[in-house]
Parts: structure tokens; sequence; C-alpha cells
């Protein structure tokens, strides 16, 4: 004997069914923060590769890197962004963030967070709404146990809002405008350029 999943009698929304709307809402607005950090650093990558002094002899090389090293970055998550925006924040002759070691353990919990939020399996939530998130980490072998909710979640996107706001600042302490916007400060580059 074999069964089949009667599709056409399966609830609105299945499999996320049982979860308040909030509790999506709040879901949806978290990881689309991490997105937007995600493009945040992307540009302030662009800024800090692209502000470092090249020698004469080396610029055609060093633009040919610069453009890879771009190109890359477009497709890179979170993590490998992370490296890439560290890396660069320390070379940069200008050393703009005092205490970059702490902005960077920042990043990287944020970016585990992320990979759970975006690649787990919700559970059914409980009375109060929370529910278990079934994902383990591949290094560490680590799971997020506890119920989260949508206090939590909340939490985790203004949490992230803020890293947003440190990587921007990472650029415009330095007197120049973000990368993409119409802030104060000198213009990195323009389509002029």
């Amino acid at each position: 004997m074999s069964y089949l999943i009667d599709e056409e009698h399966l609830p609105d929304f299945f499999p996320t069914q049982n979860h308040d709307a909030a509790f999506w809402e709040a879901l949806g607005r978290t990881v689309a923060t991490f997105g937007f950090l995600e493009d945040t650093l992307r540009r302030a990558i662009f800024f800090f590769t692209g502000t470092v002094p090249v020698p004469d002899d080396k610029i055609a090389t060093e633009t040919d890197d610069w453009i890879a090293k771009l190109e890359k970055a477009l497709s890179d998550p979170l993590g490998p962004l992370t490296d890439v925006f560290i890396k660069s924040v320390k070379a940069h002759p200008s050393k703009p963030v005092a205490d970059v070691d702490q902005l960077e353990q920042r990043l990287r919990d944020g970016a585990k967070l992320r990979n759970a939020l975006c690649h787990g399996s919700w559970g059914l939530p409980n009375g109060s709404g929370a529910s278990r998130l079934k994902y383990m980490e591949r290094r560490s072998k680590k799971s997020l146990i506890d119920p989260i909710d949508v206090a939590f979640l909340t939490q985790v996107q203004t949490g992230t809002c803020e890293l947003i706001i440190d990587v921007v600042n990472s650029v415009t302490i330095l007197g120049y405008a973000f990368p993409g916007t119409n802030g104060p400060g000198e213009i990195f580059w323009s389509e002029e350029n």
C-alpha cells in the first residue's frame, strides 16, 4: 500500500500555518536586515579596497585584483564578506575603526545567527508563540535550542541594524559619503570618474 499527500486539503500557507503572522513578519524583517548588512559590507569593501594608495607601477595589476575582489563580493554571503571587510579595514592606512576586533566578533556572531535563521527549520510554536529552531552549525555542531519568539527576532533585527550603522560610520568617519548614497562627505566614486 502507498500514500500521497492530499494537496487539495492542505491548510493555507502550509507548512507555516501554525505560527502567527507577527512571527513571520519579524523573521522576514530580520532576514531582510541581514541582506541590507551584506549590501552595506559590499559598499564598504568597495570604499576601503579602492582608497588604498598604490604605486604607479602596480596600478594595472592592482586594478585587476580590485575588480576581481569586488566581483567576488557581489555573490559572497555574510561570513566571507566579513573576512574581506575586516581585512580591508585593517590594511587601510587610516585605521578608521577603533576596536576592529570587537566589530569583527559582532559581525561573526551575526553571521552565525543569520545562517541559522535563514536555513533552519521551525518547529511548532509553544503556548507563547515561541518556536524551536532546528539548525546545526557545521563547524561547532551546536544548535539553537532555545525557543525563539518575536521579541528575540526583533532584538536580532535591531542588533543587525546597529552593525549596519557601524559599517557605514567606518567610512563616513573619514569624511567620505558612504558609497551609493547622497549623504554628506567627499564622494569617493561617481559615474564621471
